[in-house]
């Protein structure tokens, strides 16, 4: 039996350690913090200890890049077994990782890489999510990823993809909305159409997150604010969603942390508008 991935409706930023100190040393108005998994999957040593700190005054999402979820080879149970360390002893909110794949044979892209959307790859994410959920002994979350390319034998959309891997392994959501703008401007796609192919009751987290505007296309970099479109786009997930939890994503050209806090409160009141409105439709 796995443990089911809780319904949390608070608003958190990614951990980064140019703001360590401010999570250790001060009240920050979160209600959760999210981390790269990999970077507190070595045991001991300062990042380690700075986790375990911070988990006793916030409660801890685990976000992953390197699981390679569609790898052809399998999972590497050497990297299963380090997160189910981290797992037992950070007791994590989310244990969470990406629809994409890194690695083959001995080697590994450090990157992440897409996934054509055909029935043969669906039942490998599939095997594969099934062996990480059995391993971590609870459900994981699988985010939606940027898209730059687009393969000719994919047989269904990107959300007809996730809606399938939920159904078939019980896993749960991370909705990037960042990264849903992106692949649609990216590829002349409705985003509205998106949403209303995703299975909202399996979404338990939403990212936020900036993105750049290249030559030819929108390169998810997490290094820009919100932009207006994606924050509208959110405000129409949240019509649709019940209780999430949501993050701002930042990675790069990293701000103070009163102007994170500052979008923090943007998601914050353009969901309380948009939940209330759900609630008088529905009445």
């Amino acid at each position: 039996m796995l443990t089911s991935s809780p319904s949390f409706a608070g608003y958190g930023l990614g951990l980064r350690k140019e703001h360590y100190r401010d999570f250790l040393e001060t009240a920050v108005p979160v209600d959760f913090v999210e981390v790269i998994s990999e970077n507190f999957m070595v045991d001991g040593g300062q990042p380690r200890h700075i986790l375990r700190q911070v988990r006793q005054r916030y409660p801890v999402a685990l976000h992953g890049v390197s699981m390679s979820i569609g790898s052809a080879d399998g999972l590497d149970a050497a990297y299963l077994r380090r997160l189910k360390a981290l797992v037992d002893e950070i007791e994590p909110l989310f244990v969470s990782d990406h629809l994409s794949w890194s690695r083959i044979g001995g080697f590994n892209s450090h990157d992440l890489l897409p996934i054509p959307y055909t029935q043969e790859a669906l039942d490998i994410v599939c095997r594969n999510v099934d062996t990480a959920q059995s391993a971590l002994g609870r459900t994981m979350l699988f985010e939606n990823p940027s898209s730059y390319l687009a393969f000719n034998d994919s047989s269904m959309s990107e959300w007809e993809f996730l809606s399938s891997l939920c159904r078939r392994t019980g896993c749960d959501l991370l909705l990037d909305i960042n990264n849903i703008y992106v692949t649609a401007v990216n590829h002349g796609l409705d985003a509205q159409a998106y949403l209303d192919g995703i299975p909202m009751e399996r979404v338990r987290q939403i990212h936020l997150a900036g993105h750049t505007r290249g030559p030819e296309l929108l390169i998810d970099t997490h290094d820009q604010p919100v932009c207006p479109d994606v924050w509208t786009l959110y405000a129409d997930a949240r019509r649709r969603l019940g209780p999430v939890a949501t993050m701002i994503e930042r990675d790069d050209d990293i701000p103070p942390l009163d102007v994170l806090l500052d979008e923090l409160s943007i998601a914050r009141n353009l969901a309380s508008v948009n939940t209330g409105a759900a609630h008088k439709e529905a009445a």
